[in-house]
């Protein structure tokens, strides 16, 4: 049997951050990962270029039962500690909207810096590894497909269950649970909405179409594109508003979220009373979902000319502008979802160096914590910074 100072489950963000970071400790580390290869979810993340981290990171950004928890860490390790890593491999990025960064070129780069920096701290990994079974006494024991491995240290990395495709199991729940952590029930997160209803067939026929609104659910609010699919609603506001969602409940899309919708009705009115209002509707609109919705909410106005609709309808109309009531029939679940909402309970993990409270020798980082980031490279941020802390610990 092996032994090792730290054996880290899981190859992805954190658990390669937090090996290297132990490796250059001068800690004996192996990383073991049941895929056939390493930062599968790294390489496909922001369409092959990786949204790495964000220019902007806060608390705010991150939802957990404890929103507390994020800060020790990302405050040890910052969003500037990995930019500057990035700028020492001389990898070219560059910003999109809200601060988000990506690669330039593509995000193989990323993984390649992290496996760099681990084979420079003699971090050992084993891919195609399948972690069997875990006991402790006074130190891990782990049978796995590649053998048996002892250490002082084991650090679950193992991720939750978003995208099965590239090898998420939910293991780590497992292992936590094993040691007596509570799990907070998990569900898909930054995830496309499906339809049954009569949206379906809309977002059928505008299948492709991209449109900026502002979608609202309790008491939470985006405004960013939603992208109508064969499926569906996608797109970053939808992204977004999803981790805030649950089943049942309703959302709201304001479709001109930088217009009063009554105000602009009553003008038009005054300035093309002899045009019709879809045509009016579809300079600000797509010309598709103008005529679906007058189909649907205002069928005997749609070919009126706009001084023949009265105020009061001209009013109800503008209420459906402002505010179009959507019931979700659900989400395209863990099959697309970029993240997996809860986890193991914080309150049980110390927030500055990610070992559990329970179980001496036990860490817990990244995706499979009761911690998710908004999309825009948050969650990329919490897997270096949660693996930096534990990496200095073990």
């Amino acid at each position: 049997m092996e032994h090792y100072d730290v054996i880290v489950l899981g190859g992805g963000a954190s658990g390669l951050m937090c090996a290297m970071t132990a490796g250059q400790r001068g800690r004996r580390v192996l990383v073991i990962d049941r895929s056939n290869k390493i930062g599968k979810k790294i390489l496909m993340s922001g369409g092959g270029r990786c949204n790495f981290t964000n220019y902007s990171v806060e608390a705010d950004n991150y939802i957990c039962a404890n929103p507390h928890f994020v800060k020790s860490a990302l405050s040890q390790y910052t969003q500037w500690d990995f930019i500057s890593l990035v700028q020492k491999y001389g990898i070219a990025f560059h910003e999109r909207d809200h601060g988000q960064l990506f690669c330039d070129d593509s995000a193989k780069d990323i993984l390649k810096l992290l496996k760099t920096e681990c084979d420079e701290a003699g971090v050992e990994i084993k891919t195609r590894c399948e972690c069997q079974e875990i006991s402790f006494n006074e130190k891990f024991f782990l049978n796995t497909s590649s053998g048996k491995f002892s250490c002082g240290s084991l650090v679950v990395a193992t991720g939750g269950l978003s995208i099965p495709t590239l090898g998420s199991s939910g293991y780590g729940y497992e292992v936590a649970k094993q040691f007596g952590h509570e799990i907070i029930t998990v569900r898909a997160g930054l995830v496309p909405f499906t339809f049954s209803d009569w949206f379906k067939e809309v977002t059928e026929k505008l299948s492709g179409t991209a449109l900026r609104v502002t979608v609202s659910t309790t008491g939470q609010s985006f405004t960013e594109n939603i992208l109508f699919t064969h499926r569906g609603l996608s797109g970053p506001a939808i992204l977004q508003i999803s981790n805030y969602w649950h089943e049942g409940e309703k959302v709201s899309l304001n479709l001109l979220p930088d217009i009063n919708a009554e105000q602009l009705l009553s003008d038009l009115k005054a300035s093309h009373p002899r045009s019709k209002l879809k045509n009016l509707l579809s300079k600000y609109l797509p010309a598709a979902l103008v005529a679906e919705l007058g189909s649907k909410f205002w069928p005997q106005c749609a070919d009126k000319p706009v001084a023949e609709i009265s105020d009061a309808i001209l009013k109800d109309i503008s209420g459906y502008l402002e505010a179009l009531e959507l019931k979700p029939s659900g989400t395209e679940g863990y099959r697309t979802a970029e993240v997996t909402l809860s986890g193991v309970s914080t309150d049980d993990v110390s927030s500055k160096t990610m070992q559990s409270k329970i179980q001496p020798g036990l860490y817990l980082i990244g995706e499979v914590l009761d911690v998710t980031g908004h999309l825009g490279g948050y969650n990329f941020q919490w897997a270096w910074s949660s693996g930096y802390v534990a990496g200095l610990a073990v």
